[in-house]
């Protein structure tokens, strides 16, 4: 099955059973899902939420509640802009300076509350929390199909800001588990999948991107990022 097919049959598999959450319909987005609640109570039991000072987050409805418990306890919280559409490219959550902060973790607020910063001021991160629409036991992740959640890794990565010991997260609806999923050169494997029921630790054997794969970006979506050109091999 092609990732596109995937992600159809995921979409349709939530919705036909009941199991997909506001906002509705699940297709075309990183789907929200019964138990998102019960699956950020158990990724913020394990050691490396425990650890982490520092997190980049989707800003999906699925991971509301992980970015809300980030910050209930004390962590700062990096969300990108969308599309990485500005020079100043991520919106740094700090705890200590948000007068809301369960309006400040939501796509919604983010912009109104949170600083937004260029990359040169991002700290280092600790956990990368990602949203999904497929994964694999292995750690191959699918998402909604634009790109921007392993571009934004690729970022973080040449700044250095991320590495191969930076552990990377999911917390998805076992209807979203599934076999067999292909990986690209651009894909960044998980490390850790979290379900309401369970925790998946991959050991993946995908390798993980260090930098910006630049043959999976047309000159159109590079002169839409800004900072990308920073990065640019002629640059």
């Amino acid at each position: 099955m092609d990732k596109q097919s995937l992600r159809e049959a995921v979409w349709d598999e939530l919705e036909d059973r009941g199991e997909a959450r506001f906002p509705f319909p699940p297709h075309g987005r990183i789907p929200n899902f019964a138990g998102a609640d019960a699956a950020a109570d158990r990724l913020a039991d394990l050691p490396e939420w425990t650890d982490a000072e520092t997190l980049k987050a989707n800003p999906d409805a699925p991971q509301l509640p992980v970015r809300r418990g980030a910050l209930d306890a004390g962590k700062t919280v990096y969300m990108a802009v969308p599309r990485l559409r500005d020079e100043r490219c991520f919106y740094r959550l700090d705890p200590a300076e948000l007068a809301d902060t369960d309006a400040a973790a939501t796509v919604s607020g983010v912009a109104d509350h949170a600083e937004q910063v260029g990359p040169e001021a991002v700290d280092r991160i600790d956990l990368v929390v990602v949203g999904s629409v497929a994964v694999s036991p292995d750690g191959a992740r699918v998402g909604k199909g634009e790109g921007y959640s392993d571009l934004e890794f690729a970022v973080l990565s040449e700044l250095g800001l991320v590495d191969a010991e930076t552990t990377v997260v999911t917390t998805v609806h076992e209807l979203q588990v599934r076999e067999g999923i292909a990986v690209d050169a651009h894909d960044v494997p998980l490390d850790v999948i979290v379900t309401p029921e369970r925790v998946v630790r991959t050991e993946t054997p995908h390798e993980r991107p260090t930098g910006i794969d630049w043959d999976a970006l047309d000159d159109e979506r590079i002169e839409e990022i800004p900072v990308l050109e920073r990065f640019a091999p002629d640059g």
